[in-house]
């Protein structure tokens, strides 16, 4: 039996990750960490720890302590900022991990360094400015539009994000999450997203799923829409899509190996830009493609441990468009078909045309 370390267990995507692995044909010992005691009491895992945050000295010889007490054989984590450190660390921890080279973490974790490399790449990106200063803000008005997207360079579910056309409220914005020098601006394109999910393997593509978010949970409680909680998800297969991941992924990294979430928004044109890559883990909802028959975390971790997966007839987009996954707060996601969503619309549409002809 494969025993498993998950770090940030009690948080949605490791949720998402533990279930994946469960429905698996294979048995788990899984333990869970997690730095905040009340998020740890959600960890789904077998055994759960609770640990310091990835920014304190004692961080690294407690993960390590419950590796050697749990006899842990593979480290997995869900959280950035785990992600940022595990990878610096990788050489410290004490049992091995399926992780891209740091050089691609850390370039992917910078949304600004990422910006950087695909413009370099000639990929088609929303322009985007560092803001390190006022006059920075100024200029970014002047040069991407009366209406700008601000948003933290570092950090998942749309953090410091703000679309606005105040000048002043930027500035307080920004001031009030102290991010001059790690806030950018950018133009904004569209509220059309996709993300690209994909497992490398040594530069080898093993498979990738694209899906489009068809709105954000709860986005009435935030200021630009955003709140990083998907409500309902659809699968796509878009060469398109497709084709600008891949070219997004190799812009930063020639050989890929680990997992590779590629998120884009779509412009006014119709044409998908790369907004930055969630490396390292898997996007919250991924327990989507298990639940439709395409469990990715099993092939993650049967490639860390080297064991052979089932090959992957078209490893692009296996799984039908049209599925849904529509989830929220304090109920369980249910998989469904664009069919059977269009089929209630429909019989409403008849049923007020009849009224109206009564």
């Amino acid at each position: 039996m494969k025993r498993l370390l998950i770090l940030g267990a009690g948080g949605a995507p490791a949720c998402n990750f533990i279930r994946s692995i469960r429905q698996s044909n294979e048995r788990f010992y899984l333990v869970g960490s997690d730095g905040d005691p009340y998020r740890l009491q959600r960890s789904e895992a077998d055994k759960n720890y609770l640990v310091p945050m990835a920014n304190e000295k004692d961080y690294l010889p407690i993960i390590n302590t419950i590796i050697k007490k749990e006899h842990i054989q593979f480290v997995h984590t869900q959280n950035d900022y785990e992600i940022a450190y595990i990878s610096k660390n990788r050489d410290k921890l004490a049992a091995p991990v399926f992780l891209p080279s740091p050089q691609s973490v850390r370039i992917c974790q910078d949304k600004y360094a990422s910006y950087l490399r695909w413009q370099k790449a000639g990929i088609q990106v929303p322009n985007t400015m560092l803001i390190n200063t006022k006059k920075d803000l100024v200029r970014a008005f002047k040069t991407l539009g009366k209406r700008i997207w601000i948003r933290s360079t570092f950090g998942a579910a749309g953090k410091g994000s703000l679309a606005t056309d105040s000048m002043e409220t930027a500035q307080v914005w920004i001031e009030t999450h102290n991010g001059w020098g790690n806030f950018s601006a950018a133009e904004i394109l569209s509220d059309k997203s996709v993300t690209w999910m994909s497992l490398w393997y040594n530069g080898k593509l093993i498979v990738a799923q694209g899906r489009s978010r068809l709105y954000w949970e709860m986005s009435h409680l935030s200021p630009t829409g955003i709140t990083g909680v998907t409500g309902g998800g659809m699968t796509i297969n878009n060469p398109k899509v497709d084709a600008i991941a891949l070219r997004a992924i190799g812009a930063i990294d020639q050989s890929p190996h680990g997992l590779f979430g590629v998120d884009l928004c779509i412009d006014k044109k119709g044409k998908p830009n790369p907004t930055e890559i969630n490396i390292g883990r898997f996007f919250t909802t991924h327990h989507f493609f298990t639940a439709a028959g395409l469990n990715i975390p099993y092939m993650y971790v049967k490639l860390a441990f080297q064991e052979p997966i089932t090959k992957i007839k078209n490893p692009i987009n296996p799984l039908p468009p049209g599925l849904l996954w529509i989830r929220g707060m304090d109920r369980n996601p249910v998989l469904t078909t664009q069919k059977i969503v269009q089929s209630y619309i429909t019989t409403l549409s008849s049923i007020k045309k009849q009224l109206r002809t009564h």
